[in-house]
């Protein structure tokens, strides 16, 4: 019998692909890590992601809570396109999620941000951190030369989304592992997590910070 998730409702399938879908378009080869405990399950994209060594690039990752219809012990990470190819349609009625029955191996999944131990800093205007992300994407189509390498792309993107964030300034002083990257902007946006007029709350546990919206978390690495 192949592996699935049990979720809940029709809608928890129709916004899982939504997210899913989402992370595809930031990376098309993306996978996803799914972490099932008892009735709650937390799926995690890389959204932003250093290349070697010399990659500033910080380590930006999405995470959107779903639950589950029965308990259930699972963590695997598995192929974006795998995921979505077998979502059920939402006219279907059916909330059983098959899984690829292959496992893949991504660096992100083995520096994962802790479960608890999280002290909340504040609070952040949600339409900044959008205008903040549309503004650093533009950006990042500037100064990218046409036809340029990808050690290039790696380089523009590392300086744009590793800068410390202007819109995360209220909080500098509250936060004491390092200031929040723009990254964490992008990944916000650009997974919908923040809808217009809503607010961010950021909290930090050691070199990690966090958004939460009320679309999801991003979980960053300083």
């Amino acid at each position: 019998m192949g592996r699935s998730l049990p979720l809940t409702d029709p809608h928890d399938v129709a916004d899982l692909r939504t997210f899913l879908t989402r992370a595809r378009g930031v990376d098309p080869q993306g996978a996803v890590r799914f972490q099932a405990r008892g009735r709650a399950l937390g799926a995690t994209v890389c959204v932003l992601e250093p290349h070697g060594l010399l990659d500033r690039t910080p380590t930006v990752l999405g995470l959107r809570a779903v639950a589950l219809a029965e308990e259930l012990e699972l963590d695997v990470t598995v192929p974006l396109g795998g995921v979505l190819d077998r979502l059920p349609r939402q006219e279907a009625g059916t909330t059983e999620v098959g899984l690829p029955p292959v496992d893949v191996s991504v660096s992100w999944a083995g520096i994962a941000p802790p479960l608890g131990g999280w002290t909340p800093v504040g609070r952040l205007a949600g339409d900044a951190v959008r205008a903040a992300a549309r503004e650093g994407v533009a950006e990042v189509a500037r100064a990218v030369p046409q036809d340029a390498g990808g050690a290039v792309v790696d380089a523009v993107r590392a300086r744009i989304w590793g800068h410390p964030a202007s819109w995360a300034a209220p909080l500098e002083a509250a936060l004491t592992g390092g200031p929040v990257p723009e990254g964490a902007a992008f990944a916000a946006w650009s997974l919908g997590f923040v809808p217009p007029g809503a607010p961010v709350a950021v909290a930090e546990h050691g070199r990690w910070v966090r958004l939460s919206a009320p679309g999801g978390h991003v979980l960053a690495r300083r």
